[in-house]
């Protein structure tokens, strides 16, 4: 396995974006998901959801746990989420396959009941919203891992949209993260296999 800051080629012999490291999860993630086109109300709560609890830990940390999550969250059907009630957060802060953090917990039953109630009933719904912040493509693909940001004027904007419908967990770096994997923007680097020319 060769190794430079921004690209690793592992021993599948496939150059990849160098966050992924040699961890067999990350590498499916990075394949499989990051960076390519989600769509529908349920997926973007769940990925919404999910880098919520992220925030302050490692992705890998959230990816490991995801079927936990899922299990929890009722497949993350904002419907079946809406409806949970203070025995559901005592449940969920019982559940170890999980991250137990009572905001983001609470959080997540509150942005279901806000999409159930007023975002679906917009058009285009979740996506929609999402999506109309979805910047134009870049002028010339990122070589180096610094130069991707954390934050742009469109995740804040989107941030923005979300909290003004009363969103919660949902800051700048967050809705980055989220426009990274969910397709709004590719940040495959140069000379990753998944970089489409």
């Amino acid at each position: 396995m060769s190794l430079t800051p921004d690209v690793l080629t592992g021993g599948d012999g496939l150059p990849r974006c160098g966050w992924v490291g040699d961890d067999q999860e990350y590498r499916r993630y990075h394949d499989e998901e990051w960076g390519f086109a989600l769509h529908g109300d349920r997926a973007l709560f769940e990925k919404l959801s999910l880098e919520a609890f992220q925030s302050g830990l490692s992705w890998i940390t959230i990816l490991r746990r995801r079927e936990g999550f899922r299990r929890a969250f009722a497949g993350f059907d904002p419907t079946a989420v809406a409806s949970f009630d203070e025995e559901d957060v005592a449940r969920l802060l019982d559940d170890a396959s999980i991250i137990r953090n009572r905001s983001k917990v609470e959080a997540t039953i509150a942005n279901a009941r806000l999409l159930v109630t007023r975002i679906a009933h917009e058009p285009g719904g979740l996506d929609g919203l999402v999506w109309r912040h979805a910047p134009e493509p870049r002028a010339q693909r990122p070589r180096r891992l610094a130069e991707l940001p954390a934050t742009t004027a469109e995740s804040s904007a989107l941030s923005r949209a979300l909290k003004s419908v009363g969103w919660r967990f949902v800051g700048p770096t967050t809705a980055y993260a989220l426009m990274q994997s969910a397709g709004l923007v590719d940040d495959h680097l140069a000379g990753c296999w998944r970089a489409s020319p």
